[in-house]
Order: C-alpha cells, then sequence, then structure tokens
C-alpha cells in the first residue's frame, strides 16, 4: 500500500469516528459505545429514560385528579348543593 492510500484510510476512520461522536452528542445515539463492542441498540430509549417518562407521567396524573377532587369539593361544599340534596330528600 503506498502512503497515501493508509493516509486516506486514517482519515475516512477517524472522520467516521468524529461524526459518530457528533452525532452521540447532538442525538444521543450512542454510536461511539456500539463501535466499541457494546452491542446495545443505540436508537433504542434507556431503561432510565423510560422510567423518567413513566415517573413524569404519574405526576401528570397526580396532579389532574387533585385538580378533579379540588373541584369536587367545590360542588359539595357549595350551599345551593346541599339545599339541593334536602329538597330531593322531601
Amino acid at each position: 500500500m503506498s502512503g497515501l492510500t493508509i493516509t486516506l484510510i486514517i482519515v475516512a476512520s477517524l472522520s467516521l469516528y468524529l461524526a459518530a461522536a457528533w452525532l452521540d452528542t447532538k442525538h444521543n445515539w450512542k454510536f461511539i459505545d456500539w463501535f466499541n463492542g457494546d452491542t446495545e441498540n443505540p436508537f433504542k430509549a434507556t431503561k432510565e429514560q423510560q422510567f423518567q417518562t413513566t415517573i413524569n407521567h404519574k405526576d401528570q396524573e397526580i396532579k389532574d385528579l387533585k385538580e378533579r377532587i379540588q373541584v369536587l369539593e367545590k360542588i359539595v361544599t357549595e350551599p345551593a348543593y346541599e339545599l339541593n340534596q334536602k329538597i330531593n330528600s322531601l
């Protein structure tokens, strides 16, 4: 092999590695781990990300349920509601 061919192979390998590192940083695709033999799918969400998504979903659901409870408490403690219940019981 000539010196030019070896230089081109080294430059191409370095460029590929730098492109993968940039994609890792920008999109969190984990190409470098994949190139180093870690056989995990770089496009699959990690368990930590899935766990965080689940926590966020549950937090939002708890917030929504608290708001609904507050609305129901307002309705039940309203004087007109109590009066309506007494009239209906007669």
